[in-house]
Formats: C-alpha cells, structure tokens, sequence
C-alpha cells in the first residue's frame, strides 16, 4: 500500500505547483473538474489514504476500490472520501466525465464534525449512485462552487462550506437514517465518537514496524477513563455491535488491506496488527473468512 498521500502531494502529482494559501490548521478548499484527470495521459490514483477530504461526483462506469471493497459504478454516483481509508478507482469506460473538490479537516474546523456524518465514517457506505436528475442537481451545486471561488467576495468560503453541506445533506437524504428516534448527541453517541477516533488513530499501518497496542475493550475502556461494561453498553445502543465486535472488524479489514495491497509477509503483516504468534493470525483469518491469509491474498 502506499504511503498516506498529503495535500501538497496532491497539487505537485495532478497539477505541477502547490497554491500558496494551503494552510491545514485554519483549512484549504479547492474544486475541480474531473475532465481534466481522465484519459489516456490521466496519471493513476494509486491505492492509498489521503490526508485531505474528497467528494466527487463520477459521471461513467468505473470500479471503486475503498477499504476492502470493490464496488462498480454503472453510470454515475458520488463518492465520498475520508482520510481515514485507503481509496482508488479504475475506469471501465473511456468517456469519464464528473466534479471534485478537496478539502481539509481544518477548512470546517467549528463548523461542525464531519465524522458524524455516516458516509466519513469508516464502517459507512461511501458510494451513492446517482439518478440523471440528481446528477443535474449535484453537477449545479459544483458549478455554484466554481463560480463563488472565482470571486473576490469576503466571506465566500462560508458559502462553499454551505455548498459542501448541500452535496452531503443530498446524499444523506437518499437512504434513510439508521437510528432516526436516536438523538444524535446522547451519551452513548459521544462514547462511540471517542471509541472510534481512538481506534482509527492506530491506523494507516503503513510500515512493518508499526503495532497495533489497543486491540482488547479493556485496553479501550482504560484509555476513555470509563468502566468496560459501560463502553460495551454505549456501542451496543448506538452502533447495534459489542466493543469487540467492532475491533475485530476493523483488525480484519486491515489485514485483508495488507494483503491485497502490499508485498509484505504474512508474519509482518501478523505483526503488525498486535498478533504474537502468525498462526494466532492465520486462525484468526480463517475463523472469520473460511481461508487462511495465503489463500485470500492468492484469490
């Protein structure tokens, strides 16, 4: 897998320079048109994570490859990227066409917590496919944002900031909500939001000397400063899975990650993800999939 792509990387890949204002504590916005990254003299994305938020909005057959999952856009869809997992496409079609635009954690910095929103979270579904009206509707929101970055008006971030908002909330509204009685700011939802952060910041491993520390709910609980029984009670109430339940997975998704996407050994990549011994893994593996990692990397 490759190394976590920065924002700067970004620029210098796809466009040769990097702009002046990119400043990642107070935020950067930019929007482009995803006709001028396409075709044959297109540089590939490679499999990676980003530093820096993506929405785009891809207008022909493509496959997506998010996380441990490959899903095939068969006209048009928006696409939701995180920093928090790896990501590429590949074109199925010649005729691509399409918006994106790019942003940092900062540019909605007391705005509002895009980690709320399931489709930046990392067990969420990224992949919206699209009407032909809803793809009208979205592709006049990107060209509001191209116009109202053009202009000079004082406080046109705070209207594309507003205009990111309307790309989400369009998306939000297409699936209805998990847990609508659920007030979104309750106590088990707050628990949740700490867990998760906590459990993300141990990824991207992104070197074989790297090791996962926290993999047990005790070592969770401990860390939150509550009792174990209470972290168990506030994920099962707001995500409907046990705090191991939820480790798991994610231990899981990472090593079928590493598997697809790197050269490293199965005893490294054991390692890496807090496993003492590669049989503990390769148990571990065939217990949740029904091969062992040899066999999945070899599929």
């Amino acid at each position: 897998m490759n190394k976590t792509q920065t924002i700067e990387e970004f620029y210098k890949t796809k466009l040769n320079w990097v702009p002046d204002n990119i400043k990642k504590d107070i935020g950067h916005f930019n929007v482009f048109r995803l006709d001028d990254f396409v075709g044959s003299q297109a540089k590939p994305i490679p499999y990676s994570r980003k530093d820096y938020f993506k929405i785009s909005l891809i207008i022909g057959r493509n496959k997506i490859h998010y996380a441990d999952k490959v899903v095939e856009i068969q006209k048009q869809a928006l696409f939701f990227a995180n920093p928090q997992i790896p990501y590429n496409w590949e074109e199925i079609d010649k005729q691509q066409s399409g918006f994106f635009c790019v942003f940092t954690d900062g540019f909605f910095h007391q705005f509002g917590n895009l980690k709320n929103y399931e489709v930046f979270q990392p067990n969420g579904n990224p992949v919206f496919e699209l009407t032909d009206d809803q793809t009208k509707k979205v592709s006049d929101i990107y060209e509001r944002m191209f116009e109202e970055i053009g202009t000079n008006y004082a406080h046109k971030y705070d209207l594309l900031r507003n205009l990111v908002f309307e790309i989400l909330h369009q998306a939000m509204k297409m699936r209805p909500a998990k847990n609508a009685g659920t007030q979104l700011l309750n106590a088990s939802h707050r628990v949740s939001v700490l867990f998760l952060e906590l459990l993300e910041r141990q990824f991207p491993i992104e070197d074989t000397r790297q090791r996962l520390r926290m993999r047990s709910a005790v070592d969770f609980a401990n860390q939150l400063s509550i009792h174990v029984n209470s972290l168990n009670r506030a994920l099962k109430e707001s995500t409907q899975k046990t705090t191991t339940e939820i480790i798991t997975e994610r231990i899981l998704q990472e090593a079928k990650m590493l598997l697809r996407h790197t050269t490293w050994n199965i005893s490294e990549i054991a390692y890496t993800l807090g496993f003492g011994e590669v049989t503990h893994f390769n148990n571990f593996f065939k217990k949740k999939l029904d091969m062992n990692p040899t066999q999945f990397r070899n599929v």
